[in-house]
């Protein structure tokens, strides 16, 4: 290749890396649009059901007339013989628990209020096909997956969660009131990304120069993108679970909480989706260590050192196996569950920031 091709072609990834930032930025633009228009719809959205919630925990359905039970006397007369009322035992926030009602949504169930949420979401499709077209940008700037350091890692990431969510609602899936508490973190994310783990266009070190590079990594993104809509519906439930709670003894919780909290799902409806996203996933990020495995036999000659990558990804696995084991199990269903789950993420974090950042292995050759 000739000097002034190498140069051309210098120049062409160089124009490609500044699209790239251009267009992140720019989909940053158009997230912080939609996340005022998500703000307008908790806003705006009417008001007028609050106390559906209220109405269904305060009506008196514990006390339920006990059958009478009839006895037999000697010389064959009977008797009846009306048998005390004793509490009915239920494990605290098990699905059924309450007989409580999923709110309307963000939007509150009228058209202006459900006008702003459209508009969000249409601002959060822009975004992400914006955001998108960053990252693919990226990926021809450096001519290979845009997956090198934890820039990259970040922007892709959160493209992809919000596909995730994204894709909930192109399934049908009533998952709107996700929307604010999403684009709030996903914008945080790239905040991060743009200014303290920026790392200019790159070449790969020779390890990371393989297929598994796809495979592995493209599957770990994808993980992190599911486990964070779980945990985000995680700490949604215990909110729930907390107002709902202190109405059902009695309690009267301030006006912000009622407005925001009789919107969201009841608690058993956050308590199963996030079950059901965490274990829907859970095989994939088994499948994901087996092929960083598998990667690492490949680059390094072993497929197992307790690298701590390789350490931590390992205790998130474990973390999600007990979450799911949990869950499988009675007496550890509700809040219990839930904060294993909470755990199980804060080591998928840990996984992804504290070690790449803090600890030195053979996992830092990437950088920041």
């Amino acid at each position: 290749m000739t000097l002034a091709a190498v140069n051309l072609a210098a120049a062409t990834n160089e124009n490609l890396a500044n699209l790239s930032n251009t267009l992140i930025y720019s989909a940053m633009a158009v997230y912080t649009l939609a996340f005022f228009a998500y703000i307008a719809e908790w806003l705006f959205g009417s008001r007028s059901k609050v106390g559906r919630t209220a109405a269904a925990l305060t009506a008196d359905q514990a006390k339920k007339a006990a059958p009478a039970v009839t006895v037999q006397k000697a010389g064959g007369a009977t008797a009846v013989l009306e048998r005390p009322e004793r509490p009915e035992v239920v494990v605290r926030a098990a699905a059924g628990a309450r007989d409580v009602p999923d709110g309307p949504g963000a939007h509150g169930g009228d058209e202006q209020g459900d006008l702003y949420g459209r508009i969000a979401v249409s601002l959060t499709v822009l975004a992400f096909a914006i955001e998108f077209g960053g990252v693919l940008t990226r990926a021809l700037s450096v001519e290979r997956a845009p997956w090198g350091n934890m820039y990259e890692f970040n922007i892709t990431f959160s493209t992809v969660a919000v596909g995730v969510y994204l894709a909930l609602l192109a399934l049908k899936k009533n998952v709107r009131w996700l929307g604010l508490f999403l684009i709030t973190t996903v914008l945080l994310d790239l905040g991060i990304a743009v200014t303290v783990l920026y790392t200019a266009s790159d070449q790969l070190v020779p390890a990371l120069h393989s297929y598994w590079l796809y495979i592995h990594v493209s599957t770990a993104i994808l993980c992190g993108a599911v486990f964070y809509v779980g945990a985000v519906g995680t700490i949604l439930y215990l909110f729930k679970d907390s107002y709902e709670s202190k109405l059902a003894s009695g309690g009267k919780p301030g006006r912000f909480a009622t407005s925001v909290m009789e919107r969201l799902p009841a608690s058993a409806s956050l308590d199963k989706f996030s079950y059901r996203v965490n274990a829907a996933v859970f095989p994939l990020w088994t499948f994901t260590i087996i092929a960083g495995a598998i990667w690492a036999g490949d680059a390094w000659g072993r497929y197992w050192g307790w690298d701590p990558k390789e350490t931590w990804a390992f205790i998130t696995w474990v973390a999600y196996a007990c979450y799911l084991h949990a869950r499988a199990t009675a007496g550890w269903k509700g809040r219990k569950a839930a904060y294993i789950a909470l755990v199980a993420f804060a080591c998928w974090l840990f996984n992804y920031y504290g070690v790449n950042i803090f600890v030195s292995g053979k996992h830092s050759y990437a950088g920041v």
